[in-house]
């Protein structure tokens, strides 16, 4: 780092103390595992007296609360497995009433597209965590979730009550043991209030923040106590007057004029988090700059500080990386912000993917990762007046601070940028196209042909409402995963454990296991919650054993499918189809949308004698079926002779994408991350068995590909000359940390769907697999390419250079014929 660029600072902060922009600030920056810059400037009191600033000053963070204290919790109970993003409020909150707050997800809130107003409406009086959920439970949505980012400290509020739901424990208690405890943050706590200490009018206390204080009414302990107080409140820096507090977002002050002239200093400025008794989700937490500074330097080390680990550097990567929030490419991490109107903290310098985040009260942080530097600055520019302005001083000073970086190549930027460029360009159709969903079904007025503007029911809704009687008085195995759950989002090994006149007596776990996490093979178990054996069908057997079944009077299969002949979970399906009629039991599959519609059909049919535990069937690669559908066909065509059961779904229709279901998308593998990568899925998924990297281990699996002998350029100008309908090709390159070519910087391309109903993805894959023989034959693996193709036809041309057209041309018959076996199964118009 370039010192004398540092020491520029000086001048910066001196010039807005002097223009009365704030009393005083700490400034701190790390950068590769150093502290490269720590100074106090000006004063942290004007009134009542004045105070030097000093480099051990606590301070109220105001927003930084967000993301130090909430969101690193949630990421916490996320990777514990407590926690989903794709979890609904709903889930841990039944009983808010409104349906659409409900169906809010987790990752909405993090991300602020939600659709809450930026806060609750200060003018309704209520105090403490009972009276937050009474306003939740009446606040309503400003608009559909996911459309619209709206910076709101509703959502925080709701994050950090879910802490205390899942966990048991406080907010303050949880955050000081899991965080902050752990790698030494030690001035780092919320201020929790306590009102009332004595009646004696001499020694009557303001509410103060006395966490771990010794309170005792020993005359000599009072002492102490006062004497520990007085300290504790010197070493913070004051901000407003209560009067100033309630003026914000059009609350009114209505105490007395003595109380409303009193400085605010060790309780919290937030009003709503100060009615909270200083602890909230939003705000409320008090840190230092050195404090901090271990926290930054704990994130760029992947989740680790001297040896203790807060959580895994995969959780950190998932924590701050960019998603779109906007159709204009606005993007937040979860929690943090990246690239929006709140950002201007990032200064000039810095590169699009760094993140940070700033506090009301005029505080801030910004990091980045290129160059390992992060920048910390703390003042209370609301003091005394609230009618300070730190915001162009905060991006002044991250700009010095980035031109003072000196070790750093401008080529590790430059591609760090193009990473993002990328990965931005291609979440934008998608953010789009869920908009737009969600803005239909909030306007029934003009609902899309065919699209219901209410939630589509699931097999296990069906049964909800029709109050089990398809199950009455029957022991049942349960064949599911983490996708089975209602619309509410209760699993459906809960809502059957708890069923009336059903008795659940065992689990069946397909690939990925119970919850969905596994990427190995999986072991028999005993689920945690309701203490029954859980059976893997994707482990030492493939199949459910006689002795598993002796006992049941039926089998229940719930597992969200893709459409996608080469996932696991329909030849799960099949496998159990013909263990339970060996065994005269009856299959009832509570059917669930095929995600990518159920209209569309693409690729060559799987060749009968190839067929596996990858290949269940003879369908074409995007088969256009429920997975109840696809039971039935199976059933009926391989003979099977189940007593198969299919319980509709009430609402869908065959033209639907999942987005227009009105259900919350559950991850139905790890790396089966949103709708779009299942629409690209059964294309570039072909090719992931060849030795090229699909992008399993980057953020964006299925939306890349690339290997260390492509050229991104020239082959995304190929395939673009190429002029296929509804996708472009941008040239990247990436590093994934998993998978094929793990830790290897790849040349490649971003497949970016421009228009979904246009989008032809078996034909994109079989025109990436052309071009790959073409350009690359000494190095792409063509005979690779049949595992999941299982097509020795469509295969042969491949390998003869034939064009796609003349390959799409050769598997139309079949597909025709397909179609014509299809119809007398499909149970949905």
């Amino acid at each position: 780092m370039n010192s004398d660029k540092l020491n520029q600072i000086d001048a910066l902060v001196e010039q807005d103390i002097r223009d009365k922009k704030l009393p005083g600030a700490v400034v701190l920056v790390g950068h590769k595992g150093k502290i490269v810059f720590r100074k106090a400037y000006g004063n942290r009191s004007l009134v009542p007296t004045i105070e030097p600033m000093t480099i051990d000053t606590i301070f109220d963070l105001a927003s930084l609360t967000k993301v130090v204290a909430t969101t690193t919790s949630i990421m916490i109970l996320v990777e514990q497995g407590k926690l989903q993003l794709s979890d609904t409020i709903g889930k841990y909150i039944p009983e808010i009433q409104d349906g659409q707050v409900k169906r809010v997800t987790i990752q909405q809130l993090m991300t602020h597209v939600s659709g809450f107003a930026p806060d609750f409406n200060l003018r309704e009086k209520w105090t403490g965590r009972e009276g937050m959920l009474q306003a939740l439970y009446k606040e309503k949505l400003r608009s559909p979730p996911g459309v619209k980012f709206v910076y709101s400290d509703i959502n925080y509020i709701v994050l950090g009550y879910l802490v205390k739901r899942i966990t048991g424990a406080d907010l303050d208690s949880f955050v000081a043991n899991s965080i902050f405890d752990p790698i030494g943050m030690r001035s780092t706590r919320f201020h929790r209030e306590m009102f009332t200490l004595w009646s004696d009018d001499d020694l009557a206390i303001r509410p103060l923040p006395i966490r771990d204080l010794d309170i005792t009414l020993d005359p000599k302990a009072k002492e102490k106590f006062l004497q520990q107080v007085s300290a504790f409140v010197k070493s913070v820096a004051p901000t407003e007057n209560v009067k100033g507090q309630n003026s914000y977002l059009g609350s009114t002050f209505a105490g007395d004029t003595n109380e409303g002239e009193r400085i605010l200093r060790g309780q919290v400025h937030d009003p709503t988090a100060y009615r909270m008794n200083g602890v909230a989700g939003h705000a409320g937490l008090f840190s230092t700059a050195d404090d901090l500074a271990r926290f930054c330097q704990m994130l760029l080390n992947g989740g680790t500080l001297d040896g203790k680990r807060i959580m895994s550097a995969a959780t950190v990567a998932r924590m701050t990386a960019p998603i779109v929030v906007s159709a204009t490419g606005d993007t937040r991490g979860l929690g943090w912000d990246i690239n929006t109107s709140f950002s201007s903290n990032r200064g000039e310098l810095f590169p699009l993917g760094s993140f940070g985040h700033t506090g009301f009260t005029g505080t801030g942080l910004w990091i980045d990762r290129v160059s390992q530097t992060f920048v910390v600055f703390l003042s209370n520019r609301v003091h005394p007046d609230g009618k300070g302005d730190v915001g162009p001083l905060r991006a002044k000073i991250a700009t010095v601070v980035a031109s003072a970086v000196e070790d750093t190549p401008v080529e590790m930027t430059r591609l760090a940028e193009d990473i993002y460029s990328s990965q931005v360009a291609a979440q934008i159709p998608k953010f789009k196209e869920q908009a737009e969903a969600a803005m239909r079904r909030a306007s029934p007025a003009t609902p899309r042909s065919g699209v219901t503007t209410s939630a589509v029911l699931n097999g296990i809704d069906v049964l909800e409402r029709d109050g089990f009687k398809q199950l009455a008085g029957m022991k049942i195995g349960l064949v599911t995963n983490q996708t089975g759950r209602d619309l509410k989002g209760t699993q459906t090994i809960d809502i059957l454990k708890e069923a009336s006149g059903v008795k659940l007596v065992s689990l069946f776990s397909p690939e990925h296991g119970i919850r969905g996490q596994a990427d190995e093979k999986v072991s028999d178990s005993t689920d945690e919650k309701t203490g029954l054996p859980i059976y893997s069908l994707y482990g030492e057997t493939r199949r459910p054993k006689p002795e598993q079944l002796k006992d049941l009077d039926a089998i229940v299969y719930d597992i969200q499918d893709i459409g996608t002949r080469f996932y696991t979970y329909t030849a799960t399906l099949r496998n159990v189809l013909e263990e339970a009629a060996k065994a005269g039991k009856p299959v009832y599959v509570l059917d669930r949308p095929n995600p990518i519609n159920g209209i569309s059909v693409e690729g060559p049919l799987a060749d009968e004698d190839k067929l596996s535990f990858i290949a269940a069937h003879t369908t074409p690669v995007r088969y256009g079926m429920t997975i109840g559908e696809l039971a039935q066909m199976m059933n009926a065509e391989d003979k099977i002779g189940a007593d198969l059961r299919v319980i509709k779904m009430d609402g869908w229709s065959r033209s639907m994408w999942f987005d227009e279901t009105g259900q919350t998308w559950v991850n139905p593998s790890p790396n089966m991350r949103s709708l779009m990568e299942a629409t690209l899925y059964p294309g570039i998924g072909l090719l992931e068995t060849t030795n090229v990297s699909v992008g399993r281990g980057t953020d964006t699996p299925f939306e890349v590909i690339g290997a260390p002998w492509i050229d991104g350029q020239t082959l995304a100008a190929y395939l673009n000359e190429r002029q296929l309908k509804g996708v472009r090709f941008v040239p990247i390159r990436f590093k994934p940390n998993a998978s094929v070519y793990k830790d290897q910087d790849l040349g490649g391309i971003n497949i970016i769907v421009t228009n979904r109903d246009a989008f032809d993805s078996v034909r994109t894959g079989l025109e990436i697999a052309a071009a790959l023989h073409k350009r690359y034959p000494k190095y792409w693996e063509v005979e690779k390419f049949s595992r999941l193709l299982v097509n020795q036809e469509t295969l042969e041309m491949v390998k003869r250079g034939d064009i796609p057209e003349a390959i799409e041309k050769a598997i139309a018959p079949k597909l025709a014929d397909y179609e014509r076996r299809r119809a007398s199964f499909l149970l949905y118009k």
